[in-house]
């Protein structure tokens, strides 16, 4: 049989590196599918159970191995579908290669069945969108999509029409018309000019209140990150994606920024009087210094990030390892034990403290923050945690102490529900021997998590280490949107909208093989993520939780309080119990003993 198109799509796929393909069949990849079956390739095709998941898991994949994910699905719904998960990818800049099929070529423009402007659907996310139109573009088509996504870290995408797939592949001929293209990219180390990183010294070294804000640019440069911090002697404070980029038991390492953040981290950038964003697209300016209290320098790999959430004096293009190393010699070190990093040093261990008795006070029937709480400590090394975009990113984010060795994340610029399983997914088919831990709130599990688990329950064998756990926040409510609508827009709960149904996620999980733990009782949360942590198959662990526990701001604004005033007095249908749960939360920092209110 002479080599066909797809033959030669998935041999280049494979001298790229390409080793994982995450993707749903279909008729318009049958030819793609029939090549990867026949030929003896280095492939893991996952299947999953719907096309958005395998953009999701193929976007966790890229951010869990620096490698480019890759997600396959056939024409029509299976391209759209890809979608979501591709503008995660975009959003977080993770590089992602996503296959289309297409109808055959003969009927493209005639309104057939499954047959759609694939071009024009993928251009606003994809950074390379092509769709092959004879055996010899494919060629090129492939390099460029695949240099394209690793070297710019965005997303790229081929469209493959059906017909295409199985003719025989003709190399491209020396002739006008045609073009050679190669195999392979190599990053470059990319470091400021030695006047630059002078610059910005000069504004680090003239600063008394330094504050530095890492994000998953950072994630490569722990030691730097430290080191400079030390020479600084200043705070280092987290957005969400840079969560695991320097560990939690460094006492100047204020935890996360923003909604989801710590006071620690709020006060810093409240007061500091210099400012050094790493590799951070944090979108949240108002949890930034003011502009003009602070004088900024920003260091990413992205020139079009720089510069964009805060006036920066000194916006310096630079790998962030590279360019924190050339950094470091040219700063002073400052004096150690100073009143700046005293202070916030003094923050930081007030603020784990209140962390605990927000976690410990009484609900109905299990706190939420107690369920990240106890897990915490537990988290074995080399753990990898995801989390869902709901309420328990709250959780996810402020109490759960990263330690060296261990990596998380989430669906970060796009904050779409529905990520944390298949990112759990991904995270176990890239480090199948690592431990990994899926937050997930019950909104989520309802809208396509729950299938996900048959995936699980179908590749848990490959794994060398069995510790996967789902952990579903049980609260029947759509909860942060609930409190959104409460704080931010003044309104009751609108039951129509938030109230879901209350399902035994722990009972399917039993029905497909895997392990069921449900929890209502908070003295047994702990034991609960022992055997959970134990157990010789991956695990649903279901908690009952409260919804009106309040995700609590670093700060209140006066308009959120008036908001709240004006949600009660218009009545909300759980009125009393959230105001009980709000008193305990607000006291139990201020009271001794709160964790017992």
């Amino acid at each position: 049989m002479a080599e066909t198109v797809a033959d030669f799509f998935w041999k280049r796929l494979a001298e790229w590196g390409v080793r994982t393909i995450f993707g749903y069949p279909g008729d318009g990849i049958n030819g793609l599918l029939g090549a990867m079956q026949r030929n003896a390739l280095p492939f893991e095709f996952i299947q999953v159970r719907h096309e958005e998941m395998a953009a999701f898991m193929a976007t966790a994949y890229a951010k869990f191995t620096g490698e480019v994910g890759v997600c396959l699905a056939t024409s029509g719904p299976g391209a759209t579908h890809l979608l979501t998960g591709m503008y995660d990818a975009y959003s977080d800049h993770v590089p992602l290669l996503a296959i289309a099929g297409q109808q055959a070529r003969n009927v493209n423009g005639a309104h057939y069945q499954q047959e759609l402007d694939l071009t024009s659907v993928y251009k606003d996310v994809s950074a390379y969108v092509q769709q092959a139109a004879s055996p010899a573009s494919v060629r090129h088509i492939v390099d460029r999509a695949m240099r394209i996504a690793r070297a710019e870290r965005k997303v790229a995408a081929i469209i493959l029409p059906n017909d295409l797939q199985d003719v025989p592949y003709e190399a491209p001929v020396r002739k006008h018309g045609n073009t050679f293209s190669g195999v392979g990219y190599t990053a470059p180390k990319v470091v400021p000019y030695e006047a630059d990183l002078r610059r910005a010294a000069e504004v680090l070294n003239a600063g008394e209140k330094v504050a530095i804000l890492v994000g998953a640019g950072a994630l490569h440069a722990t030691d730097e990150v430290i080191a400079v911090a030390n020479r600084l002697q200043a705070g280092v404070a987290k957005a969400l994606l840079g969560k695991a980029a320097v560990p939690d038991d460094l006492a100047f390492v204020t935890g996360t920024i923003g909604l989801l953040g710590s006071k620690p981290s709020s006060d810093m950038m409240a007061e500091c009087d210099t400012l050094l964003m790493i590799g951070s697209g944090f979108p949240w300016a108002e949890f930034l210094p003011k502009e003009g209290q602070a004088r900024g320098v920003q260091i990413d790999l992205a020139p079009e990030m720089l510069s964009l959430r805060y006036p920066m004096e000194v916006p310096l293009q630079g790998e962030s390892a590279e360019t924190l190393r050339a950094l470091l010699p040219l700063l002073e070190q400052k004096e150690e034990g100073g009143s700046w990093r005293k202070g916030i040093e003094t923050g930081v261990a007030s603020w784990w403290k209140e962390a605990e008795a927000r976690a410990m006070a009484k609900a109905n029937p299990v706190n939420p923050q107690r369920v990240t709480w106890e897990l915490s400590p537990r988290m074995p090394d080399r753990a990898i945690i995801t989390s869902d975009s709901g309420s328990c990113a709250n959780w996810f984010a402020r109490d759960l102490k990263m330690r060296r060795g261990q990596m998380c994340s989430l669906s970060g610029g796009l904050a779409s529900m529905g990520a944390a399983v298949p990112y759990a997914i991904a995270a176990k088919v890239a480090h199948p021997d690592r431990p990994v831990i899926a937050l997930v709130g019950d909104g989520a599990m309802q809208m396509n998590n729950m299938a996900e688990l048959i995936t699980v329950a179908k590749y848990a064998h490959r794994w060398t280490d069995k510790t996967w756990i789902c952990c579903v926040f049980n609260n029947e409510d759509l909860n942060q949107v609930t409190w959104e609508q409460r704080v931010m827009e003044g309104n009751p709960k609108f039951e129509a909208s938030q109230t879901i149904p209350n399902v035994p996620y722990h009972k399917f999980a039993e029905l497909i093989g895997l392990r069921g733990i449900y929890v209502d009782d908070p003295e047994r949360m702990g034991t609960a993520w022992d055997e959970a942590l134990a157990s010789d198959r991956p695990v649903v662990l279901e908690v009952k939780t409260d919804p009106e526990v309040p995700p609590l701001p670093p700060f209140l604004t006066f308009e959120q309080v008036q908001n709240f005033t004006a949600m009660l007095a218009k009545g909300d249908p759980k009125q009393g119990h959230l105001l009980i749960d709000t008193a305990r939360q607000v006291l139990s920092s201020v009271l001794p003993g709160g964790n017992k209110t």
